[in-house]
């Protein structure tokens, strides 16, 4: 990856557009790279664009390494300890990926599971687990076969960093926790550089660094039946912004949108949310959490995400349902900074 400042438009699960807020004479420094399979940003504020290039540059090289090291399907220590998984062997890890993994256990047990990155039989049994995603239709005796099998990060066993399972169905894949630990590292990197302030962006989940100038950054989340971005939401320090959503990694089939996040207890693809965003803050792990935490809300739906948000302890959500029908918190209301949402957006 080769950094570079250039202006693009966000294509990722959530298109979030970091508007200026900083005074004429400030200078804001962007780096862009490509990596997780889709466009990261590093815009750092008020440092010369030496060191932002420096820095946006480390961020770059930190993210490469995060992305060979957890690949899902790629030769990685993720997919070598899916191997020895699969053997039935233990696998030597590292701390790093003890912690990550027993992190991501902590949050799936908290969601009853519907946060499983241990279902990546039937993530690539549909397909996901491929750059080039193309309609496909598996059997209902190859779903329920994952299924039954009910893997789950809590069936690995941890021997200092030596790692193995009791179940041999369990096929790790960090696709939706990755990119939240990629943006706390970065924020990591550049905290210990002492920047006045950054907007770190990993294809859509966003974490933010101090204030440019007199007003926070503020970013636009995307219409997910459309081009544009339907409101605006400012961000404060150590705040990060995510969303799940159907309009990127997904197919269509026989008349039925079928996106990428799966319901374990099913093995089917949900077709019910557009996407649900969440705000996150606090801590050393916000961006983490804004990554993980909105899978569990997408999959239980209209119907659960409210009593979902209140056991993950999350105030700040908006779910847009298929029929376009918007709902969201009170508290993620009065962050809305453009004209207020109606109950239901325009067609």
């Amino acid at each position: 990856m080769k950094p570079g400042r250039t202006s693009i438009i966000f294509t990722a699960l959530l298109l979030l557009q970091s508007v200026s807020a900083c005074t004429p004479q400030a200078r804001t420094y962007r780096t862009v790279g490509n990596v997780f399979g889709t466009v990261v940003e590093i815009s750092i504020y008020g440092e010369s664009q030496q060191q932002a290039d420096a820095l946006g540059a480390s961020v770059l090289n930190e993210f490469d390494r995060l992305h060979h090291k957890f690949h899902a399907w790629q030769p990685s220590m993720l997919t070598a300890l899916n191997d020895s998984i699969a053997r039935g062997e233990p696998f030597q890890a590292d701390a790093e990926m003890v912690a990550l993994l027993q992190s991501a256990t902590r949050l799936a047990e908290q969601s009853d599971n519907l946060f499983n990155p241990a279902i990546g039989h039937l993530i690539r049994l549909w397909g996901f687990q491929s750059s080039d995603i193309q309609p496909h239709g598996p059997s209902r005796t190859e779903i329920r076969r994952w299924v039954a099998a009910n893997p789950r990060l809590s069936d690995l066993r941890y021997d200092g960093t030596l790692v193995s399972s009791v179940n041999k169905a369990v096929m790790i894949d960090l696709g939706g926790y990755a990119k939240g630990y990629a943006l706390d590292r970065a924020a990591r990197i550049l905290r210990a550089a002492h920047v006045k302030a950054a907007l770190i962006d990993v294809g859509g989940n966003i974490l933010a660094i101090g204030q440019p100038g007199a007003r926070p950054w503020k970013v636009g989340i995307r219409d997910p039946r459309g081009e544009g971005i339907i409101t605006a939401v400012e961000l404060h320090d150590n705040e990060a912004i995510g969303t799940s959503g159907d309009y990127q990694r997904y197919f269509m089939k026989d008349g039925r949108r079928h996106p990428h996040i799966i319901d374990p207890r099913s093995g089917d693809t949900i077709d019910l949310v557009a996407s649900v965003t969440i705000i996150t803050s606090g801590g050393t792990d916000a961006g983490l959490r804004s990554d993980g935490n909105s899978k569990p809300l997408f999959i239980v739906g209209p119907a659960g995400w409210r009593e979902m948000a209140q056991r993950l302890g999350l105030s700040e959500v908006m779910l847009i349902d298929a029929g376009r029908n918007v709902e969201m918190t009170p508290a993620m209301r009065a962050r809305m900074t453009t004209a207020e949402l109606g109950s239901r957006m325009p067609p």
